[in-house]
């Protein structure tokens, strides 16, 4: 092998550029009109367009991936995960144009790629199993149910029933969602297990055999999508590790598998069982915590075993200390993890040791964006993984918050915060946590920054502060004046910035000190055009503010506040009618569901718009008729926009506006 392209972008392809640099291996992108200046297209030695920028256009386009491949002179073809990673046809594609495939043969990957035929596959190879259902065979005594999608993962194409008059839309709808997301509408219905935990085993298939590479704790999701992944999975009977362990290596021999490959179970913790859920036949996000505690380099071996290399001198020592990782989102988890887009206007992270490999205790960053990089709305809206390896679990847990806790995330809305809280409650500490924790959680209170009532107003005020220096400094004349200084003493100055959507007044005096109208007992330390030093109750913190365009971020000790500055003037054309439905995100309308004229009730579906592979639903915000409808079937749409007018009913409030 001497030329490899990966047929992926973001972090994988960075993270298997890195490998292959390492191992001499020349490297190919292949790249989206949309990801044409990202990061992964110049860590490549060539890269192809494809044109386009939907997954559809581009990604999913095995017969552009070839071309690419053939044309740039590569000899072999690495999945990454997603897209066409677990694509049987493909992979054979790749084998029948002369081109090395780094994965398992094309037959295993169609046998385990229905999650339907799979399962009776492993139960036929004595591994556990969950039962089936239909909507025409499930009664009410089977609830809850989970319908899955048989071709996908990450969460999509995924619904609990909980009623069962609501099982056969639900199926639909996860119809729906699985074949836009993975090109195949097939679904299942198995039981849910409520109080279940997530525990996945590292395979690899080699000539000489099956190596287990230990296991991973995935308990913590959101909407069955993983937020923290650890290695080993603790508060584990080894009896009970012991038995995973066979059993993922019984499920790989069932269809004598070679490469890297992930056997993922459902844990019932009350009963001290576990059930085979699926192979994932690829290399799983989490990879990075496995390597970091048996000290591999999973990319390198997926690779010699596609050059058929031999692996029988491979030692497997048992694993070494405790790895924790947490996918890093451009989401707001407050507002159902809605997700964000837009430019990172400023990304730095503390204390990392290692990018895309683990080379010793500490932090490693594995990344796809920098700092003026853009999360766009065609693509899953990861930022980056930070993975933690240290000594024990509590040396983990305590490391990696506060990593993240001192990273400088500016531009657009993230889940860091709540990853930091996460880390560090008593559920994550004490290894109690299930795949349906975060279902019940108050994410208002989970996901709030860590400085409590305080950081706010103190972050604004020294938000303030710089604005007023900055100023004074920039002056052309004067500019020996202090900030805010008056000769005759009578209102405070104000400014005002936007929290969100939300006006944020800060009142303050300004001249020879500074003083604040709004947080008694404050004194003003130091003041420079880029941080101030504020104490308050005898303590100092130093507030450091970064401003970008209409963007001002404040850091401190207590947190994070993201503030802009609120426009002097706003545009008419700009303001919306009472009962607007906004498009919460960019993305495209799916579905229309109503017509102008029709009358609606409060919470019916009116549109369904899809964004980062994920379909939203707008409904109506009360009972009324819809006046308006500006949006179509297939249109792309930007946030903000306008999608309906729904006129509520006489003895409904009029006075909303903006409801999305």
């Amino acid at each position: 092998m001497t030329r490899l392209l990966v047929a992926n972008r973001g972090e994988i392809a960075r993270r298997v550029f890195r490998t292959c640099r390492e191992l001499g291996i020349e490297t190919v992108a292949v790249h989206s009109d949309a990801d044409a200046q990202m990061p992964f297209v110049d860590d490549a030695d060539a890269a192809v367009r494809l044109p386009g920028n939907t997954p559809a256009e581009t990604y999913l386009r095995g017969d552009l991936v070839i071309a690419a491949a053939l044309a740039a002179g590569a000899d072999a073809i690495h999945p990454g995960y997603g897209f066409l990673s677990e694509n049987a046809a493909f992979a054979q594609q790749v084998a029948d144009a002369g081109l090395a495939w780094v994965g398992p043969a094309p037959d295993s990957i169609e046998r385990m790629g229905s999650k339907i035929e799979s399962k009776k596959l492993m139960e036929a190879a004595g591994v556990p199993v969950l039962g089936e259902f239909t909507a025409e065979t499930a009664t009410a005594d089977d609830l809850p149910l989970l319908v899955k999608a048989s071709a996908g993962g990450g969460g999509r194409g995924m619904r609990i029933v909980r009623e069962l008059d609501k099982l056969a839309g639900e199926i639909a709808a996860a119809e729906s969602e699985a074949a836009s997301a993975f090109g195949d509408g097939t679904v299942f219905v198995e039981p849910y297990v409520q109080s279940g935990r997530h525990i996945e085993v590292q395979v690899l298939g080699t000539p000489d055999g099956t190596i287990v590479f230990g296991e991973r704790d995935c308990s913590v999701q959101r909407r069955h999508q993983k937020v923290i992944e650890e290695a080993p999975a603790p508060a584990l009977p080894d009896a009970t590790r012991k038995s995973l362990h066979e059993a993922a290596k019984a499920a790989a021999e069932a269809i004598d598998y070679r490469g890297a490959g992930t056997v993922e179970f459902l844990y019932d913790v009350a009963k001290d069982r576990f059930y085979f859920l699926e192979m994932n036949t690829r290399l799983q996000v989490e990879h990075p915590v496995t390597e970091a505690v048996y000290g591999v380099d999973l990319v390198a071996l997926q690779i010699a075993v596609a050059e058929g290399r031999s692996l029988a001198d491979l030692e497997v020592s048992p694993p070494q200390g405790h790895a924790i990782e947490v996918r890093l989102y451009a989401e707001d988890p407050a507002a159902g993890y809605q997700p964000q887009s837009g430019t990172i206007t400023r990304f730095e992270l503390p204390g990392v040791v290692s990018e895309f490999v683990t080379t010793g205790h500490g932090i490693r960053l594995d990344s796809g964006v920098g700092t003026g990089d853009e999360i766009g709305t065609f693509y899953d809206a990861m930022i980056a993984k930070v993975i933690v390896w240290a000594p024990s679990r509590d040396q983990a847990l305590r490391q990696l918050a506060g990593a993240l806790a001192r990273a400088e995330i500016h531009g657009l809305r993230t889940n860091r915060d709540l990853l930091v809280n996460l880390l560090r409650d008593p559920v994550v500490v004490d290894a109690t946590m299930d795949t349906t924790w975060l279902d019940g959680a108050d994410l208002a209170v989970l996901g709030a920054a860590p400085g409590g009532d305080l950081t706010v107003p103190l972050s604004g005020f020294a938000a303030a502060i710089v604005l007023a220096e900055q100023a004074r400094r920039s002056a052309k004349v004067q500019s020996r004046i202090p900030a805010g200084f008056r000769n005759v003493l009578a209102q405070p100055q104000q400014t005002v910035f936007l929290l969100g959507e939300e006006e944020l007044p800060v009142r303050w005096y300004g001249g020879r000190t500074f003083a604040s109208v709004d947080v008694d007992g404050v004194t003003v330390v130091e003041v420079a055009s880029d941080h101030v030093v504020l104490e308050i109750g005898g303590v100092r913190r130093t507030f450091t503010v970064h401003v970008a365009g209409s963007h001002v971020d404040v850091e401190s000790p207590l947190g994070h506040v993201a503030l802009r500055r609120k426009p002097r003037f706003v545009d008419p054309s700009q303001q919306v009618a009472a009962g607007s439905l906004l498009a919460p995100m960019p993305g495209s309308v799916v579905a229309v569901h109503a017509h102008v004229g029709d009358a609606v009730t409060e919470g019916q579906p009116i549109l369904v718009m899809e964004a980062m592979k994920m379909q939203h639903t707008i409904a109506a915000p009360y009972s009324g008729t819809v006046t308006e409808l500006a949006a179509t079937t297939g249109q792309q749409v930007e946030a903000g926009t306008v999608l309906a007018v729904v006129t509520p009913d006489s003895d409904e409030p009029t006075d909303t506006e903006g409801t999305d």
